[in-house]
């Protein structure tokens, strides 16, 4: 499983989203069969290119499970709701979990 974190330079979520994605993949037994790497974009045509609908972005798979297709693709800071609805600057791990969870063999033990 290839999970990618794309950000502007100097995100200030960007190590909260790492840091909660490790933690997911812990509890969730995946973090053997997961590598992280991360893009840095600057500019428009880059947030396209790696699908950054907002900075922190998490790719599983080259593909955004937080994805809304109404928001496009920018440099903007991206917000996440946690279970109770509050605005975060990263998905929380319960929500980590569940989308990890889809990825075949992302989320069994």
């Amino acid at each position: 499983m290839e999970l990618t974190v794309v950000a502007v330079p100097n995100c200030p979520n960007a190590p909260l989203l790492e840091e909660r994605l490790v933690h997911a993949l812990a509890e969730t037994g995946a973090a053997a069969r997961a590598s992280i790497s991360r893009r840095t974009v600057s500019d428009a045509e880059q947030a396209k290119r790696w699908q950054m609908r907002g900075s922190p972005t998490l790719l599983i798979d080259d593909r955004d499970p937080f994805a809304d297709p109404a928001v496009p693709t920018g440099l903007a800071c991206r917000m996440y709701r946690d279970e109770e609805g509050h605005l975060e600057g990263a998905p929380s791990v319960a929500a980590l979990r569940r989308v990890l969870g889809q990825v075949p063999g992302g989320g069994a033990r």
